[in-house]
Order: structure tokens, then C-alpha cells, then sequence
């Protein structure tokens, strides 16, 4: 039976899959939607970047006033069993960052990459994979902290536009909510509460984090909180004593941070009984161990829509044309059997069979000779016309047999009535013609290759083809049922 370790591994795979070949959700039936995800969710200043880098073990998240993450930071955690830790975006996948101030700014410049210097919001998530000894197999999701006013520089609409992407995440029914709320603020103003109340009314979902715990006032606790009382959930509340400012200012390492709140924990006289059950290494085991159960119950879910993927695939393949040969005499067989069927429906569409040809017909039969009906041959060959016409020709010397250059001039005169209707039948054809072309290429596996991109958009589809059935092979090989 596959352990628990490897089907985090597994979904970690199909999510980054899932951003290679472009599925960010929101596409209907996605798989990236369908993917269970633990999304870390909170308002600005609650601590929710010092949970994710107390849960990491690291500071390696872009810090600063305002909204700071302003794309989805799909985190990916390996534990390894030894060794340097290691970070790697999926971007960037030939380069390993040891210097984590580095994958710090390479998050801040890829997120500038699709957002420009401005402070708008884009979907589009950064993949990051950290590899330590020091963190459980996890995936989280940070998402920007929601907020209720727009300051200078932001769109007014960026409270909503936060707001929709992060409900759009946790409303999904695979996503489980880390709601973070400060313990120095009301849990009732807790808008990350709010959100995971509306999307999760039960709680069967949500994890509530109360973070900031040494931060409040003498003589108060969060126990009616952090026990259940002030607000119930199916799982149980976790607090987290976060590094102070002063701790990143002076770059205090993150593992003696960690050692840090277990010693708050163990010898606080408010939370010493729950000492067990607080601080961010419990919290990481528990969304791990969570995550596990929840990836467990849907790998039949998941497996049936990549199959789903796989038909969808494989049923373009057939439309837009296998690959022909690669050889050159393959090529050509090839080539000139499409010609033969083109002429043929071409010429069925001229002769009879198709139809078509009988709208060229219609042109000469119809179009031509009404038009010509409509020239003024009348007043141009008119007796008085005629005679000035031919004087004009005399000149100065009367001749006694009309010259030739008078009819000359009648002639070319009654010509040039013919152009305008003759042009128009010429265009009426070639317009005709044009549309059978296309029927012909249409009815044809012409089409195949010249309408829809034919070779390239063929082996789009057959990567694309392969890196599902590599993923259900994957999938079968982990599981047994």
C-alpha cells in the first residue's frame, strides 16, 4: 500500500502539472480544482506569513506594508532525509536556491513579471518546492490577506478583486481553510473567520491558527478561543507564538525561534495543559496528517477526471489528425492522397453532386445578363450620337465614306459599358469558387492540418496526452484499492 508520504508527493506532481499545461481553475470542471489544498487564509498584519516561515522553518517570504503577496504562492514542502535545504520554483527548474534571501526576491520579481510594478492581483500561481529535513510533506496555499480599504496606489476595486480570488480557493469543497486570526483582536472581527463561516458553515473544513498569542494584554488569555468555547470548529484550535519584530530584524534563526515558543508553550500558566497541542511543528503534522486522509478519500474522483482529460484529449487527437509519417515517402504518400480527395470533392462541387457549381451557372445565366439589360447601349448608338461621333472623326476635312476611326471610337465607348457588369460577374465567381474551397478543405483531411495548426497543435495534445497517462500511471502505482 502506498504510504501517506508518497500520495502528497503524487498530488504535488499533478499540481505542478496542472500549471504547465495552463490550469489555473476556474475552467469548470478542472483538475487543478479538484485537487484537495490546504489554503492559508487571513487578513493583512494577522502573522500569516510568519505561520507559513515558522511552518517552513525559514524566512523566505517578501515582507513590507500593504498587500505583499499579490499572487497565490502554491508552497510545496519535501521532507528529505538529510542534507542542505533547497528551494526550487517551478519557473526557473534547472536552478536550486540554497540562499533563501534569494528565493525571497525571486518571488518578489516573479511576481512583478505578470503584475508589473503596480499593486494589482493575478491569479496566476508562483510553484515553489522546498526540500528540508525540517518540515513535514505539505502543500499550502498563500493567498494575498484580505482587506477592507484600498490605499494609495491601489485600484478601488482591490478589496473586492482579494476577496473573489481568495473565495474562489476556499469555497471549493477539496480546500481545506487555515484561518488565521490575531489573539490581540476580537475572533469576532476575524475576517478570515467570516470568509471560512460563509464557505464552510460547519467547520468541517476549516482549521482555526491564533497567532500573536505574547501580544496581548496583561491578565487576558484566547482559551475561550483556543479551547473551543468562544468559537466551534470540527477541528481543533492551534496557537502560534510568532517571531517578534525585533526577532526579524536581528535575522534570529528560525529553528531557535521554533525552540523559543515550545519553551512559551511549555512554561505559560494559561496554556501549559494544551502545551502539546500549540505551536507551528504540531500545526504542520496536523494539516499533514489531514491532507493525507482528505487526498486519500478523493483519489477516485481524481483519477476519473484525469481519464476524463485523457477521453477529451484523445477525441482532438482524432479530429485535428494523427501525426503522418516521418519519412519523406511517408510524407508524400500522404500528401498527395489529401490532394486527390481535395480534387475530387472540388470537382463534385463544380460538375454536380455537391452543391456549387449550379451558383456559377446562376451568375452567367442570371447576373451577367440582367446587368447588361441595364446599359445604356440606347442613348450611346442613338442616331444623333452616331452622327456626332463620326463628324468628330471628319476633323477639319469632310470625308465622303465615314471614317474608320468614328467607329472605332463607338465601339470602344460601348465596351467600356461591359467592364462594370463583367468585373462584378468575375467577383461573384471568384467568390463562389473561393467558398468551395473551404467546403472542399472542410470535407477533406486538408482541414486537418491546415485549419487547425495540424503537426504543432498535434503534439501539444500528445504532451499533453502523455503527461496524464504518466500521472494515472502514477496514481494506480501508489494505490491499492
Amino acid at each position: 500500500m502506498a504510504t501517506m508520504t508518497s500520495l502528497i508527493g503524487l498530488i504535488n506532481k499533478i499540481q505542478r502539472a496542472c500549471t504547465v499545461l495552463g490550469d489555473h481553475g476556474g475552467e469548470g470542471m478542472s483538475l487543478w480544482e479538484a485537487l484537495p489544498s490546504v489554503a492559508v487564509v487571513g487578513g493583512q498584519s494577522s502573522g500569516k506569513s510568519s505561520v507559513l516561515e515558522s511552518v517552513v522553518g525559514r524566512d523566505f517570504l517578501p515582507r513590507g506594508s500593504g498587500i505583499v503577496t499579490r499572487r497565490p504562492l502554491v508552497l510545496q514542502l519535501h521532507q528529505t532525509e538529510g542534507g542542505t535545504d533547497y528551494a526550487e520554483f517551478l519557473h526557473a527548474p534547472r536552478k536550486k536556491f540554497t540562499d533563501f534571501a534569494a528565493v525571497r526576491k525571486e518571488i518578489s520579481d516573479e511576481t512583478d513579471r505578470i503584475t508589473g510594478k503596480s499593486k494589482q492581483i493575478s491569479n496566476i500561481p508562483i510553484q515553489l518546492s522546498i526540500y528540508s529535513p525540517n518540515v513535514v510533506n505539505l502543500t499550502l496555499i498563500d493567498l494575498p490577506g484580505l482587506t477592507k480599504v484600498a490605499v494609495e496606489g491601489q485600484p478601488e476595486s482591490i478589496v473586492e478583486d482579494i476577496e473573489n480570488m481568495v473565495r474562489s480557493y476556499v469555497e471549493k469543497p477539496s480546500c481545506i481553510i487555515l484561518a488565521i486570526s490575531p489573539a490581540n483582536q476580537d475572533i469576532a472581527t476575524s475576517d478570515a473567520i467570516k470568509l471560512a463561516r460563509e464557505v464552510d458553515p460547519s467547520g468541517e473544513r476549516t482549521f482555526g491558527v491564533l497567532t500573536k498569542l505574547d501580544l496581548m494584554d496583561k491578565g487576558t488569555n484566547a482559551l475561550e478561543v483556543l479551547e473551543g468555547r468562544s468559537y466551534r470548529l470540527q477541528h481543533p484550535w492551534v496557537g502560534i507564538v510568532n517571531r517578534s519584530q525585533a526577532d526579524i530584524n536581528k535575522n534570529v534563526d528560525m529553528i531557535a525561534a521554533r525552540r523559543k515558543e515550545r519553551e512559551y508553550f511549555e512554561t505559560s500558566p494559561e496554556y501549559g495543559h494544551l502545551a502539546s497541542k500549540m505551536g507551528s511543528e504540531y500545526l504542520a503534522k496536523l494539516l499533514s496528517q489531514h491532507l493525507e486522509r482528505v487526498i486519500r478519500q478523493r483519489i477516485p474522483s481524481i483519477i476519473a477526471l484525469i481519464n476524463k482529460n485523457i477521453d477529451e484529449i484523445n477525441a482532438e487527437l482524432d479530429r485535428i489528425g494523427r501525426p503522418i509519417g516521418v519519412d519523406s515517402g511517408a510524407q508524400l504518400y500522404t500528401i498527395l492522397e489529401m490532394c486527390r480527395a481535395f480534387e475530387r470533392v472540388f470537382k463534385e462541387h463544380l460538375d454536380g453532386g455537391r452543391a456549387g457549381g449550379d451558383r456559377i451557372y446562376g451568375v452567367f445565366d442570371h447576373q451577367l445578363p440582367a446587368a447588361l439589360k441595364k446599359l445604356p447601349f440606347d442613348r450611346h448608338l442613338s442616331t444623333r450620337n452616331v452622327q456626332k461621333v463620326v463628324s468628330e472623326a471628319d476633323g477639319y476635312q469632310p470625308h465622303l465614306i465615314a471614317p474608320e476611326q468614328g467607329y472605332r471610337r463607338l465601339i470602344d465607348g460601348s465596351i467600356s459599358y461591359f467592364k462594370g457588369p463583367a468585373e462584378a460577374s468575375v467577383d461573384a465567381v471568384h467568390f463562389v469558387l473561393k467558398e468551395l474551397v473551404r467546403k472542399s478543405i472542410a470535407e477533406t483531411e486538408v482541414s486537418k492540418f491546415l485549419v487547425f495548426g495540424g503537426e504543432n497543435l498535434c503534439i501539444r495534445y500528445k504532451i499533453k496526452l502523455f503527461i496524464w497517462n504518466h500521472i494515472l500511471s502514477s496514481i494506480t502505482q501508489h494505490i491499492l484499492f
